[in-house]
């Protein structure tokens, strides 16, 4: 009898310490849910026209942005870093524009694919140098980002191409409810059908495992070199969706690689992934990617100098990387 009633109170503790478990890893990105919904509201306040069309500006604004976010903490996590992601989104971004110019809607779909598959072999690249070459990451893909967009202006010299009606669809206008921006949905859904089965499996594991301690990771069977390779190809992979987002959002592609890189490492920080590696999610530089995007229309609105928002962001995130490097302290200590 006993046994029965202590089995179901075991069964209930160990929900409990699970649930409170997970609270603990999310607890950066909550907080970070926080801040995004307080800036809502004092964004709301300052602007009372701001509403759903603001909503869907911001989803659209955004999304190149917080793909590019999720390919660079790929990067990150597994210890390294991609100076190039916004030179691969400028390279799969004109490439698209310019073969789907002119063209019909079912070449397009080829198209998006094969555009994938070039973000898979750019990232592969970048990480077998770094393998093979052993020269630092940083070092290797800041070269890589003249190469790719060297090519980016080879393929197309000023801003040009178009983008299939179908693409566009995907990311402009409401589903279902005006509240609910298309870009919105898509990202997040590329992201989830793409990172999540990544992140349970063996490839995930193993890329968390070298962002921990590549030593004690090779000790416990892992591939550094093929995870270091795979973990880059992903990040080329989102790269990819960032460009085909660009290309989408806009309608046209430019050679001339965006701010994304240095953005995408911001939003990388302000989202709680550990720049040693091994630490964090692709979820929270996403919110991360939303909230420097809101300051900067919160203090467009305040008519603040631009520059000064800038200085603020830059504020910001030495604020965030003291803040985490604290935690970081407290933790080996403990």
């Amino acid at each position: 009898m006993s046994a029965a009633v202590t089995t179901p109170a075991r069964a209930a503790s160990g929900r409990t310490a699970s649930i409170v478990s997970a609270l603990r890893r999310s607890g950066w990105t909550l907080s970070l849910l926080g801040i995004l919904a307080v800036l809502v509201a004092i964004t709301k306040a300052i602007q009372p026209t701001f509403g759903a069309a603001g909503i869907q500006g911001l989803a659209i604004s955004v999304m190149p942005l917080a793909l590019a976010s999720v390919a660079q903490a790929i990067a990150v996590i597994s210890r390294g870093i991609d100076l190039s992601v916004g030179s691969m989104m400028a390279l799969t971004s004109v490439v698209s524009a310019s073969l789907m110019e002119d063209r019909g809607e079912g070449f397009a779909v080829a198209v998006v694919i094969g555009v994938l598959v070039l973000g898979l072999v750019l990232g592969a690249i970048n990480g077998t140098l770094i393998v093979v070459t052993r020269v630092p990451d940083i070092v290797v893909t800041l070269a890589m980002l003249f190469v790719w967009a060297g090519c980016a202006l080879l393929v197309m010299e000023t801003p040009g191409g178009a983008s299939a009606q179908w693409l566009r669809g995907l990311t402009l206008g409401p589903l279902v409810n005006e509240w609910i921006p298309k870009a919105a949905v898509v990202m997040l859904l590329v992201v989830a059908i793409v990172w999540i089965p990544i992140r349970r499996s063996r490839l995930g594991l193993s890329m968390y495992a070298i962002g921990s301690d590549p030593l004690a990771a090779f000790r416990s069977g892992v591939s550094v070199g093929r995870t270091k390779i795979l973990a880059y190809a992903l990040t080329g992979l989102f790269s990819a969706f960032g460009g085909l987002s660009l290309t989408a959002t806009t309608g046209i592609a430019t050679p001339v690689p965006g701010p994304y890189t240095l953005m995408s490492v911001a939003a990388v920080v302000l989202g709680g992934v550990s720049l040693s590696g091994g630490r964090g999610g692709v979820f929270g530089p996403i919110v991360a990617v939303v909230i420097l995007s809101l300051l900067r229309t919160i203090m467009t609105f305040l008519n603040v100098n631009t520059n000064l928002a800038t200085v603020v962001q830059g504020g910001i995130l030495v604020g965030v990387v003291m803040v985490g490097s604290l935690i970081q302290l407290r933790r080996k200590r403990g």
